[in-house]
């Protein structure tokens, strides 16, 4: 992690090729990591399980990653990276397709995000056992607040979007069945207190 507790970044380092390969070893492994969480759990993730699952020996998982915590704050960062940069797409966007997008962001934790969402899930979960993943677990709630509060100055209504985006992301993944984006919208409009962005009077 970076001395403010997030994600570290790549920053304009130089790279050279042994550099290159072992930034694509850390990769690996934190795919690796990722299968492992989405097929028995953040409960389910040891170096064994991880080197098993990547092809490697223990000790070279180990190498990359001293500790447990560095290997589950890796392998966080890399699905919450992914939403932060979709996020900032949004906030940097035109404001009347930024609820959208998070509908859509949403509902793709049904589909094609649905490995992705449910390790993020599953490690956020953790964080409340292990506070080193805290910080990043956090990414994704600060994103929505962002995003919040480009639309409304109320407090309470950007508190109220980023709950309800928790939960329908929860749902979603629970009921595992393709959700309705224009439902969605809906949702987290009424959570803003605002119309549907579809529906005109």
């Amino acid at each position: 992690m970076d001395r403010a507790g997030g994600c570290p970044g790549e920053g304009n380092r130089p790279v050279d090729g042994r550099r290159a390969r072992g930034d694509r070893r850390r990769a690996e492994i934190i795919e690796a990591t990722l299968a492992v969480v989405t097929r028995d759990g953040a409960a389910g993730v040891t170096h064994r399980s991880v080197a098993q699952q990547a092809g490697i020996t223990t000790s070279l998982s180990t190498y990359y990653f001293a500790t447990l915590d560095d290997l589950l704050v890796a392998a966080l960062c890399s699905v919450a990276d992914e939403y932060t940069s979709r996020i900032r797409r949004l906030v940097d966007g035109p404001v009347q397709d930024r609820l959208r997008g998070l509908a859509e962001l949403i509902v793709e934790s049904g589909g094609p995000g649905r490995q992705r969402a449910l390790a993020e899930r599953e490690l956020s979960t953790m964080a409340a056992r292990r506070p080193a993943l805290g910080p990043v677990a956090r990414h994704w709630r600060e994103g929505v607040v962002e995003l919040a509060s480009t639309l409304t100055d109320d407090p309470q209504a950007v508190a109220a979007l980023v709950a309800v985006a928790d939960g329908l992301c929860t749902a979603v993944l629970i009921d595992d069945v393709p959700a309705d984006t224009g439902y969605v919208l809906g949702v987290l409009a009424r959570a803003m207190g605002t119309p549907h962005p579809d529906r005109h009077p």
